[in-house]
């Protein structure tokens, strides 16, 4: 008798154990395993409705932000060279103001990405009346008198075919030329060896005395400065890259005034010059599969319309100075753009169009196919996660269970001992309130 008691002390005292923690853990677990469950088809859902109209609005937000920053850029150089015009005119002094004018740029040295300092200006020249350069500061050095040109014979510029003297010769005093990208073209064997667009857009302002004109200040923007808004940019994420990858579809860029694009991953279709300083054409219905076997593939988007009509279209909205979202076909896919006007003016920059816009597009079918292999990569991810903690919940449950076993049989025993021997017996007992009658 007193061992089936015991019996039933240890069943009750098991049964205490197991409401207690064995229970609670196993909710907890559910819960989590539920949890991780939820999260992942959120996740997936987000990661398969990829460029729905918010998300298009935000890109749109971001090329009209990058739009801005650039326009601001482009102001602070227009107040550097008005700078220029009131400090000496001496080699000391147009030095120390190219050497001060830097900007950090994102370089590749040695296979590492380094953020170093550059200067801002690749050139910096005092020019007279005439077109005589007279002092003229070059990648940070002066230049020997020996180098020093007339540059009002355009085959005497560093392009060989440039006009920003007589372009800022006939303007009046405050205002500013601002000349399109200039540069020696990069094609696509180069580019793909590893060479890189490197080109200049010029600043340059007369400067008037009691004589009159005096002569011309010209600066020369490096053009890695203003293509680092858009090179460093994926228009569906937040975080900055070395080099956007065009392959994926999923980039920014920089168009001119002219439609011609002057910032994109590849190098090969931004315009340049041939060694001559005669232009490379642009890409068109006649010449583009002859240019394309050289490896010449530089895009004028007013000119794009042989590969889809909206793209001109594209380009012309965005030259009136308006922002917008499109979408065009090419090369079978869907890609979706959103622009956005660079709102800085000069005088041969009026507005609307100003200096030109921004791009920033996104090829669907390809951002599709990588959101869904994202959605499969969690749907393992939380599988494998429920499936491990089921496993722990099971080996959880034996562990305790076994401890609860050992604890209440300990329990039991020592409930057990604590009663003295033979009063666990049958009786007879007797109530209290049996004695009172």
């Amino acid at each position: 008798m007193a061992e089936k008691k015991q019996d039933k002390q240890f069943f009750t005292v098991a049964r205490v154990f197991f409401l207690l923690i064995v229970i609670p853990l196993s909710l907890m677990a559910i819960l989590i395993a539920n949890g991780i469950f939820k999260l992942g088809v959120t996740v997936k859902e987000r990661a398969v409705t990829v460029l729905d109209q918010k998300s298009q609005e935000e890109i749109k937000i971001r090329a009209t932000k990058t739009a801005d920053e650039v326009a601001s850029f482009l102001n602070e150089r227009k107040k550097d060279l008005m700078i220029a015009t009131i400090i000496p005119t001496s080699e000391s002094a147009f030095k120390k103001f190219v050497n001060e004018n830097k900007k950090v740029l994102w370089v590749k040295e040695g296979g590492k990405i380094l953020q170093v300092s550059a200067p801002l200006y690749a050139e910096m020249t005092w020019i007279d009346k005439s077109g005589n350069e007279q002092i003229k500061i070059a990648n940070g050095e002066l230049a020997p008198k020996a180098k020093l040109t007339n540059v009002s014979t355009p085959a005497h510029t560093t392009y060989k075919s440039e006009n920003f003297f007589e372009k800022a010769k006939a303007l009046n005093q405050g205002e500013v030329y601002v000349s399109n990208l200039t540069g020696w073209y990069v094609n696509r064997v180069d580019f793909e060896k590893g060479k890189r667009f490197g080109g200049v857009i010029r600043f340059a302002t007369p400067v008037y005395g009691k004589d009159g004109l005096q002569g011309v200040i010209q600066l020369a923007l490096d053009a890695r400065h203003l293509a680092a808004y858009t090179d460093h940019v994926v228009p569906t994420s937040a975080t900055p890259v070395f080099e956007a990858d065009a392959s994926t579809g999923n980039y920014a860029y920089m168009v001119d005034r002219r439609g011609f694009l002057i910032s994109h991953p590849n190098d090969y279709h931004i315009a340049g010059l041939n060694e001559d300083g005669t232009p490379v054409p642009a890409l068109s219905k006649e010449n583009s599969e002859t240019l394309t076997k050289k490896g010449q593939e530089v895009l004028n988007l007013l000119e794009m319309g042989f590969v889809d009509p909206n793209v001109p279209e594209i380009a012309k909205e965005a030259g009136s100075g308006k922002s917008g979202i499109k979408t065009y076909k090419f090369g079978g896919h869907t890609k979706f753009v959103a622009y956005a006007p660079i709102k800085f003016y000069a005088k041969d920059l009026p507005e609307p169009g100003g200096f030109g816009w921004i791009g920033m597009g996104v090829d669907v079918e390809k951002f599709n196919e990588m959101a869904a292999r994202t959605s499969q990569n969690i749907d393992k991810e939380a599988k494998a996660w429920t499936t491990t903690i089921i496993l722990i919940l099971i080996i959880s449950i034996v562990i305790l269970f076994l401890i609860a076993a050992i604890l209440a049989r300990g329990i039991s025993r020592s409930i057990s001992a604590s009663i003295p021997a033979g009063s666990e017996g049958e009786g007879p007992f007797y109530d209290d309130e049996d004695e009172d009658k």
